[in-house]
């Protein structure tokens, strides 16, 4: 499939396209390392928004300036910038969310060297009317800084062509995991991946034209009746970087069918409504989605939607992928457990860094946990 090749390469080579498309559009290219980053904003502001996932070299420039027990994106990502390796980059946008990355966000503004560090200080407790009001005066306030880096204004126009582009891109990549869920033979949880990180990376109008050609492709190849006959697995946490774990799955006799991480479907999840207010429009879209461990909803929120993800999926059992040092998804880990253990639905624990354990220490957790499921 030509559009998979395409979509694989730009995902292997992420700095590379962004580095060419900055000199062949000339568009600004805006950094970021979560899922409540404003893209919607910043892609109004005519900029691309361009997720960090760390990096896969070995960390030394940033262990001057973090404690090695900071997880691996955080060190990774500071580590390109310290490299030199981010210098497409024309900013970031900084949501706050753990301890580590607001920490980062102090040190990337003043080491990284950028022209310009917007920090996009968003509730924590979202279920109060209060939150909404502080959630969209956060947003605002953030429009109005991107107008000031990138020296353009913002329109009502171009915020509600940014929406409806959006929303097609989330729905659009809603169906491609439908078909994956559906017929696990359709695309193989790998190239999955890579879809999902190049549409955090790509000029968004071209990453649509993409996905759309993909998805129309897929509809080809889903059989309605799948012979796959693998173990339904759920992936949650919170960034995977690791295509191998996918394959190493599969090859252990399961497949990833659906997942609960904020580079999976935690960035697609839920739609902007396109009536009344765009900025508030947006605020409500972060309001009221599947939280992170960083942000609360209610205290059984999380706990009860990835239940119902293994019964709505037909999942057979979960596999928890966490970056080692990860506080907010190992604070949440043992409640999240409870859930499960008492819905009856098996589960194991995977802490990873940026370098994965061998395929064979890997084979063999993966292999033992799809045994024991019935």
């Amino acid at each position: 499939m030509e559009v998979l090749d395409k979509i694989k390469r730009i995902s292997n080579e992420p700095y590379l396209y962004a580095s060419n498309l900055k000199q062949v559009a000339g568009k600004p290219i805006v950094g970021n390392f979560c899922s409540y980053t404003p893209e919607e904003l910043i892609y109004a502001a005519d900029g691309v928004p361009f997720r960090l996932f760390g990096t896969k070299n070995d960390i030394l420039l940033a262990d001057a300036h973090l404690q090695t027990y900071c997880c691996s994106l955080v060190r990774g990502g500071l580590e390109d910038a310290l490299k030199g390796n981010l210098s497409f980059l024309d900013g970031a946008v900084f949501p706050h969310t753990c301890d580590s990355i607001q920490r980062l966000s102090d040190i990337w503004r003043l080491n990284a060297g950028f022209a310009f560090h917007i920090d996009v200080v968003l509730p924590v407790k979202l279920d109060t009317q209060s939150a909404r009001t502080y959630m969209i005066d956060v947003l605002n306030d953030c429009k109005s800084d991107l107008e000031s880096a990138l020296n353009t204004r913002i329109t009502e126009e171009k915020l509600w062509q940014s929406i409806r582009l959006y929303n097609r891109l989330r729905q659009t990549l809603g169906e491609i995991y439908e078909m994956r869920s559906n017929d696990p033979d359709s695309i193989s949880s790998s190239d999955l991946y890579h879809v999902i990180k190049a549409s955090m990376i790509m000029d968004r109008d071209e990453c649509l034209a993409l996905l759309t050609a993909l998805r129309d492709e897929l509809k080809q190849k889903v059989n309605d009746r799948t012979l796959n006959k693998n173990k339904r697995i759920i992936l949650s946490g919170g960034i995977c970087n690791h295509p191998d774990i996918y394959t190493a799955l599969e090859e252990s006799g399961a497949e990833v069918i659906w997942d609960d991480l904020c580079t999976g479907t935690r960035y697609f999840e839920g739609e902007i409504e396109e009536l009344g207010d765009p900025i508030e429009a947006i605020a409500d879209r972060y309001l009221t989605r599947i939280v992170c461990p960083a942000k609360y909803l209610t205290v059984t929120a999380r706990g009860e939607n990835l239940v119902r993800l293994v019964k709505d999926r037909n999942a057979s059992g979960v596999i928890f992928m966490f970056l080692k040092f990860c506080d907010p998804h190992s604070f949440d880990y043992p409640y999240l457990k409870q859930f499960l253990d008492d819905a009856g639905v098996p589960n194991i624990l995977l802490e990873v860094e940026e370098q994965l354990p061998s395929d064979a220490q890997l084979k063999t957790r993966f292999e033992t946990f799809v045994d024991m499921i019935d």
